[in-house]
Order: structure tokens, then C-alpha cells, then sequence
């Protein structure tokens, strides 16, 4: 029987977070692998354009920067495999990694598996993700500036888009399947107070409409059962994400799906785990945040093994 593999640090995640805590380790000679999973590359291979990710003054493209950001960490040694954890143990130390069958073994476990954005489970919004149909205002608002947009959500993330979006838009609208939303008093109060929003309630998106490019949505009256069509130049889905943490359940500390980290460290709650990125932060989901904590993690482990004697 062949010996398990083990290993200073093992990654888990291969977007902003994962890549540049693969970087920093690598260049601290702990040859770090990193099991990149089935979504390599993470939410900004579903965007087209970034240009607020600093150094790229013309933007990049977001596969095209996590291209970049894999052969960085490649260069200097990290170790990128097209796989993914199907199971893991951390009960013990070095913590247990399996990819099917393959078990490794982890000094260290940096966990950066990220967030999933919830979607209206429609193809023509599949189809056109980037192409119109955004989950992140931070990111692409800029890009819709004298258009007008549809926002779909009730909640405080909704509220943030809208407001968020009416810096560059004529006008946007909030489309919500009740008749009533779910966001806090502060930000309904500012959402209504703002000339630029408007309200659609008890409605549904049924189709975004458009070829190569958003144009439009077919939307229906969940009450009346009523359908019509109206013009829009970007769709904003803004109904939440989901943190991609299944697999730690019940092995670290959790809040609302997320992991918690004792601040300012990306420690878990199990000594030896860190985690960085989108499955830990939902307050500014940015590749820039994320990479940052990713840095943080790897020089957290950097130190933990230090202090343990590897």
C-alpha cells in the first residue's frame, strides 16, 4: 500500500484567495498544493471585464487574470491540481484530504472554496451572464452608465445594488415576487426616497430577453398570472449567495454558512485551518478582498508551521 502523501499546506479553491495563497507559500519554499476544484478560477471566470482590479489600467479579462494569477503561483512551484476535495477530516492534525479515493495528508488547510450567487435558475440568464446579466453592481455597474437596469431581490443586498447602480443609471428597477420587501427600515427608506428606483411587486423574471446582449425581460405577475415585456440593458440578480461549505460542516465553526475567522487572523476554529475569500467574507465579495485575505492565510500558516517546528 502506497504511503499517504503529506504536505505543509494544502490548498482548497483556486480563485483570487486560493491563487495568491498559493503564491505567498510557494514563495516561502513550503510547496503548497492546491486542489483547484470542479469551478476552477472561481466567480471571475464568469465575468467578462475587470477593471478595478489595480494593475490592469485597460481592465483584463477576468479568466484572462486568473490565468495570471495560476502561472504566478506555478512559477514558483505551487502545485495546481484539477481536482477537488470530496472529503475532508480535521479532526486530527495533519488533516485528512481526500479527492475520490486519493487521501493526502496537511500539515496546514487553507480553505478558500468561495460563495456561489444564487440565480433565477433561468437559460437565457445562463446564457447571458456577462453579457448584461451581472451578479455584482460593484463590479460591473460602471458599464451601464445612461442605461436602464433591473435589479431582482427584496433584500438589504437588493437595496444596495439599486442604490448603488443609480451613480450610473437613468433608471432602475427593482423587481420582487412579493408585495413587500425583505431589507432592513434603513435601507427601504433610502431605496424609496431615491427618484431613480421604482418598484415592481408580486413579479417574477420569466425570460431575460436578448440576443449575445441583454435587452430586455419578459416578466409575469405572480398574482394575476399577467406577462409583459420591458426594455432593459442589464439584469442585476441580487437573492443572495451561498457560501460553498458543505463539506466543513460540523468540523468548523460556521455562521449563517460561512466560516468564521478570528479576526484580524484567518485562523478557524480549528488550530491549523485558515480560510480566506468569499466563503468567509460577505460584506465586500471583491477579488482584491479576497486575494488580500488569501495573503493573510498563507502567512498565517507560514507562521503556524514556524511555531510547531516544520
Amino acid at each position: 500500500m502506497a504511503a499517504v502523501e503529506e504536505r505543509d499546506v494544502v490548498i482548497l479553491g483556486s480563485g483570487p484567495a486560493g491563487l495568491t495563497a498559493a503564491l505567498y507559500a510557494a514563495r516561502a519554499n513550503l510547496k503548497p498544493l492546491v486542489l483547484k476544484g470542479i469551478d476552477a478560477g472561481g466567480q471571475l471566470m464568469l465575468t467578462t471585464e475587470v477593471e478595478n482590479y489595480p494593475g490592469f489600467p485597460d481592465a483584463v479579462l477576468g479568466p484572462e487574470l486568473m490565468e495570471k494569477m495560476e502561472k504566478q503561483a506555478a512559477r514558483f512551484d505551487a502545485e495546481l491540481l484539477h481536482q477537488e476535495a470530496t472529503r475532508v477530516d480535521l479532526s486530527t492534525r495533519p488533516f485528512g484530504v481526500w479527492s475520490g479515493d486519493e487521501e493526502r495528508r496537511a500539515r496546514t488547510l487553507i480553505i478558500t472554496t468561495g460563495a456561489t450567487a444564487k440565480m433565477m435558475g433561468l437559460e437565457s440568464e445562463r446564457r447571458l451572464l456577462g453579457h448584461g446579466v451581472s451578479t455584482c453592481a460593484t463590479c460591473d455597474g460602471f458599464f451601464f452608465r445612461g442605461l436602464e437596469l433591473l435589479v431582482v431581490g427584496g433584500g438589504d443586498s437588493a437595496l444596495e445594488e439599486a442604490i448603488f447602480l443609480t451613480r450610473f443609471a437613468t433608471k432602475v428597477t427593482v423587481v420582487h415576487r412579493r408585495d413587500s420587501l425583505r431589507a432592513s427600515k434603513i435601507m427601504q427608506d433610502r431605496a424609496f426616497a431615491n427618484q431613480k428606483i421604482s418598484f415592481l411587486w408580486d413579479t417574477v423574471i420569466e425570460e431575460v430577453l436578448g440576443d449575445g446582449q441583454v435587452a430586455g425581460a419578459r416578466l409575469k405577475n405572480v398574482r394575476t398570472g399577467e406577462t409583459r415585456e420591458v426594455q432593459a440593458s442589464g439584469v442585476f440578480v441580487a437573492i443572495g449567495h451561498t457560501p460553498n461549505t458543505a463539506l466543513f460542516e460540523g468540523q468548523v465553526e460556521l455562521s449563517n454558512g460561512y466560516i468564521v475567522v478570528q479576526e484580524p487572523t484567518t485562523l478557524t476554529s480549528v488550530e491549523g485551518v485558515f480560510a480566506a475569500g468569499d466563503v468567509v467574507d460577505f460584506t465586500y465579495r471583491q477579488a482584491i478582498t479576497a486575494a488580500g485575505m488569501g495573503c493573510q492565510a498563507a502567512i498565517d500558516a507560514e507562521r503556524f508551521l514556524e511555531a510547531h517546528g516544520h
